[in-house]
């Protein structure tokens, strides 16, 4: 069990830091999924329509369908998580540069 958490946590930094990296701070999740990957994260869709529920749930993205696609937008607060300028239990904090 702990170790599907620290895989939760993972993925939801990761997701986090792939929005603060798009143009514009918003994408799909079928780019997310791309974008995570390169993180060495691979999420199956079912996985990361989950993260980006419970990141919005949390107020760190906003959240939005389009057809097929979930569109998720980084809040203000999701960038000060991402950056670890503040914490959310469930998110990984960053580590030091």
């Amino acid at each position: 069990m702990a170790l599907q958490k620290v895989i939760a946590e993972h993925h939801r930094l990761s997701i986090l830091l792939a929005l603060g990296a798009v143009p514009g701070l918003k994408t799909n999740d079928s780019m997310l999924s791309c974008s995570c990957a390169e993180f060495g994260h691979t999420i199956s869709q079912d996985a990361m329509r989950n993260h980006l529920s419970w990141l919005n749930e949390q107020g760190l993205i906003t959240l939005e369908t389009k057809g097929p696609y979930y569109l998720a937008e980084l809040t203000g607060r999701g960038q000060d998580v991402a950056e670890g300028i503040s914490t959310c239990p469930g998110v990984k904090k960053p580590r030091a540069k």
